[in-house]
């Protein structure tokens, strides 16, 4: 973490200096947020990071979320948490998912459950994050104090109901204009049924699976009706199951499943339980399930094991479904070419499915983070307008991915298990259902998903220079020593949610203090007036203000002197110019972690590679690739 840099300051480094908000009418703004639910607040604390951009974030509950919903956090969330800077304080408070248990009846005795396996919850190497478990609402906390802190002291404005959204005709808007006009009823004391209208150049709604934006630009929920009633409930408990304070996935012969999930602080687990299956139209509610009759269905398939629950913090009973919508924003697919979205949406606005894989909050999230930064490089006029396009191009096909994984595991968990070769009924064995979350463990832990060729995502004609840093996928990070300071740190680690790309020129054989490829690519960026450095940091700007240049070497940190490395390594920044040292790294060769071989780097080429502001590859190409380079950022970025 840096800071200081424009004079010492005494206090909380998290807390950013106030900046003054653009001038201009208050019901006039850059982006409107409707719905501060994980995606939501994932995209206001991206954009509250910019001072230039006017944001507002409306939610009709009152105040901030305070139980339950969602709480399984993959990896690749941790990740993305890590690049807001609160991913050590989830993970002090978190529960780590180590291993999963699985359960099935007993080949004996099928009245019975016994354990039939039990897997280490994510492979080795996958990320340096665990996979965690934390109640929703202190996630929201975490983003609520980001916001909070940020340049803007960004805050949600609670109490307040979209009523609708008009969206000039693409004939009388241009893509900056404020276009959409919201009308918001107020539901707080002392305003109620008083209506604002708010005027934006972009809306995106992060307002659940009943969406008045998503109503308003005529998308649909498609799928799957809801024919399965599930309950959950977050509960104390005195129990003789051994596994309680491990996740597990437990099937009954005849008495339906239900999955475990501890949860955070050592003593409330949460539990999934299966219920009946719903009749054609009729919904969950009608059934009047209470606490006592989950209670009592958790037993039943517990057996010979039993639950005394002695208190619940939060329960609910719901249906299951998966439904998707075929676009992401307001822009019809024959109209891409003459027509820029306005309005999008996020989250459970156009995907919903089952909690039972855990992805529902981390799908959210990343909808937003891939939205965030794009919504800021047009704002800030780094970038056409047209980048916007490429939110629903990406993750629409995220969700699709998603809403298949869901319908299947679901359908699997729900089934009936194998038991010996008698009374099979379609469902799988135990070790069939085990190898199933085995083969399927990447995209749980959110780290499969690969964008497609793309105006931000090259293609992979020179991939076999780094084998481990797959162009469409995210940025693996990997240990590194800081050359300056000596300081093991993680390389990832770097990419911020600030809105900036990332480039990782990895280094040659040749030594970096003579002629090298990494030494001439260096006097390229700083001189040439094709390199993307020059086009596009606007005057007086720091060097890294759009493109963070970072250079990885192979000699160890010992080898190497400071005073040798090229002048672009080492930049002046801020009012009083003063030298930013964290710009080079070496091998981790101490501990035997050396990126070059855990990522697969060429060792006599090296390579440059390109990361998005998402922190997924945007592109790998040779060091000497300057035309490639100035050709990727000329087709994304605006001149200054």
């Amino acid at each position: 973490m840096q800071f200081h840099l424009n004079g010492f300051q005494t206090g909380d480094p998290d807390l950013h200096p106030e900046a003054n908000q653009p001038a201009g009418p208050a019901d006039h703004v850059d982006v409107l947020i409707v719905g501060s639910g994980p995606a939501g607040l994932t995209l206001a604390a991206q954009l509250a990071a910019f001072p230039a951009i006017r944001t507002r974030i409306i939610e009709q509950r009152d105040g901030p979320l305070l139980l339950g919903q969602a709480d399984g956090v993959a990896c690749r969330s941790v990740e993305m948490m890590n690049a807001f800077g609160f991913a050590e304080r989830l993970l002090r408070e978190a529960y780590w998912v180590n291993e999963t248990t699985f359960w099935g009846p007993d080949q004996a005795d099928p009245s019975r459950i016994t354990r039939t396996g039990i897997i280490q919850d994510t492979e080795d190497g996958l990320s340096e994050f665990p996979h965690v478990i934390l109640n929703q609402a202190r996630v929201h906390d975490f983003y609520l104090d980001v916001m909070r802190k940020s340049p803007t002291r960004l805050e949600v404005d609670y109490s307040r109901r979209l009523l609708g959204l008009e969206v000039l005709p693409p004939d009388q808007a241009g893509p900056l204009d404020h276009a959409v006009t919201a009308r918001i009823e107020r539901l707080d004391r002392g305003h109620e049924g008083e209506v604002e209208v708010i005027r934006a150049r972009y809306v995106v709604g992060c307002d659940g699976a009943r969406s008045m934006v998503r109503k308003s630009i005529g998308r649909e929920l498609v799928g799957d009706a809801a024919n399965k009633a599930w309950g959950v409930m977050d509960v104390l408990y005195r129990t003789d199951f051994p596994d309680i304070r491990k996740k597990s996935m437990i099937q009954s012969a005849d008495q339906g499943s239900i999955v475990l999930i501890p949860r955070e602080g050592g003593y409330v687990t949460r539990i999934y339980i299966e219920m009946d299956n719903l009749g054609k139209d009729e919904r969950v509610a009608g059934r009047n399930i209470g606490i006592e009759q989950l209670a009592a269905a958790v037993n039943r398939v517990l057996h010979p094991y039993s639950i005394e629950v002695r208190d619940v913090a939060w329960w609910s009973v719901y249906e299951i479904g998966q439904r998707l919508t075929d676009k992401f924003d307001d822009v019809p697919e024959a109209d891409i070419a003459t027509r820029m979205p306005h309005v999008f949406i996020a989250g459970d606005a156009c995907h919903t499915h089952s909690p039972k894989a855990g992805q529902g909050m981390n799908v959210s999230m990343r909808d937003t983070f891939n939205l965030g930064w794009k919504l800021a490089a047009v704002l800030q006029g780094r970038s056409d307008a047209s980048l916007l396009h490429s939110y629903s191009a990406e993750r629409q096909g995220v969700a699709k991915m998603l809403i298949d994984f869901d319908r299947e595991w679901a359908a699997i968990i729900s089934a009936r298990p194998k038991v010996g070769d008698k009374g099979a009924t379609g469902g799988l064995s135990a070790a069939e259902i085990r190898d199933y979350w085995i083969r399927h463990g990447r995209y749980t832990a959110g780290t499969a998903i690969r964008y497609a060729p793309s105006v931000i995502t090259g293609t992979g004609e020179h991939q076999h220079l780094a084998t481990g840093f797959e162009i469409g996928m995210r940025f693996h990070s990997a240990p590194v020593i800081r050359l300056a300071d000596a300081k093991p740190v993680h390389l990832g680690h770097v990419v911020q949610a600030d809105g900036r790309w990332r480039l990782f020129a990895f280094g040659d054989a040749a030594d970096p203090a003579g002629p090298s490829a990494i030494r001439a690519l260096c006097y390229w960026l700083a001189g040439d007036p094709a390199s993307p450095l020059r086009r596009y940091t606007p005057k007086g700007a720091d060097p890294d203000a759009v493109i963070d240049l970072r250079a990885i070497f192979q000699q160890g940190h010992r080898e190497l002197e400071i005073g040798d490395m090229p002048a672009l390594l080492l930049p002046e920044k801020g009012c009083f110019g003063v030298v930013d040292y964290e710009k080079m790294f070496c091998p981790d060769l101490k501990s035997g972690q050396d990126i070059f071989q855990m990522r697969g780097i060429d060792r006599d080429q090296g390579c440059m590679v390109i990361v998005r502001p998402d922190q997924h590859v945007g592109h790998v190409l040779p060091l000497d690739g300057y035309g490639n380079l100035a050709d990727f950022f000329a087709g994304i970025m605006l001149d200054t």
